[in-house]
């Protein structure tokens, strides 16, 4: 059995606490936020009320960082000195000299312990990413858009860090390695890439300026097509057809369309309960905070492509 802490108790943190008290692993949940009106409001989740991050720390084996993103890198560095297993959300933390200097305190704390620190890139535990990845071969363009209604629940990131970040970890860590170059327009609110890995072609949007919510992805190769939907957890495959037509002096075609069977779950809960597993066994958790700090990177660079500051 594993006590837990989550520092912040907003949206996301709310989130947070709702999983674990369903998590059959967790013994006791220990939740801090400066504002107490947000904790009292999750008491019918079991938790027990900090008064303090310090008060999280001393009890908790693991904590779910949930603080807004410039809080990040103080929180997490007071985690991992008080030898806590963390796991902050996404991104890693405000600035990329903030989220190198914590990779380096990570990697210095880590040669005397076996802390597990991971990072809430939450759509690599979409099971459409994993069965995408197994389907695909040889990519020959991929369009992903994350597009949202305006949200007052993010203040201090731009629309790179707080959606495209998402399809950044996938593109960069799940479908493409190697050198790239890069394109990008749009402001803090609204922003497309676009990203060239030689023989493939890369197309990301974000928007939080959209009258629909969207969250889907589109891949093209020589001999099929990829359509998914990361909210339906649906994936479907149009492969050509043998023979082409006329009928009426027009042409036609009959594709072949396969529907993935996938098996739909939470990814948050998915996320959580990895994480809580790794804590358990010690293994590393699947998004390192490496990783997240590339992704960190090319979010500037995207930012400063576009002008966005």
């Amino acid at each position: 059995m594993m006590k837990v802490g989550v520092i912040g108790a907003g949206i996301m943190g709310k989130n947070h606490v709702r999983i674990y008290s369903e998590l059959k692993e967790i013994e006791e949940l220990y939740v801090f936020d400066v504002d107490k009106e947000k904790t009292k409001r999750l008491k019918e989740y079991g938790i027990i009320v900090c008064d303090s991050m310090d008060e999280v720390l001393e009890h908790s084996d693991a904590v779910s960082i949930c603080v807004p993103t410039r809080y990040h890198f103080e929180v997490a560095k007071r985690a991992i000195e008080n030898e806590v297993h963390c796991l902050i959300e996404k991104p890693i933390t405000l600035t990329t000299a903030e989220g190198a200097a914590l990779v380096e305190l990570l990697e210095n704390e880590s040669r005397n312990r076996s802390l597990i620190a991971g990072v809430g890139h939450i759509e690599r535990f979409n099971p459409i990413v994993g069965e995408i990845k197994r389907i695909v071969k040889s990519p020959l363009y991929v369009e992903i858009r994350r597009h949202n209604p305006a949200s007052a629940r993010v203040t201090d990131s731009t629309i790179v860090e707080d959606l495209m970040i998402h399809d950044i970890d996938i593109v960069f860590n799940v479908l493409f390695n190697g050198e790239y170059r890069l394109h990008a327009a749009g402001n803090s609110d609204l922003c497309a890439a676009l990203i060239d890995f030689g023989n493939s072609v890369v197309s990301l949007s974000a928007s939080r300026k959209s009258s629909k919510k969207i969250r889907k992805i589109y891949v093209e190769e020589e001999e099929f097509t990829i359509e998914g939907d990361f909210m339906n957890q649906e994936i479907y495959v149009y492969r050509k057809p043998g023979v082409y037509g006329i009928e009426d002096e027009r042409y036609t075609q009959e594709n072949i369309i396969e529907k993935v069977l996938v098996n739909k779950v939470e990814p948050l809960k998915e996320e959580l309960r990895t994480f809580v597993r790794c804590v358990s066994s010690g293994m590393e958790f699947p998004v390192t905070p490496l990783e997240a700090l590339a992704n960190l990177r090319i979010c500037e660079e995207i930012r400063g492509a576009n002008g966005s500051r």
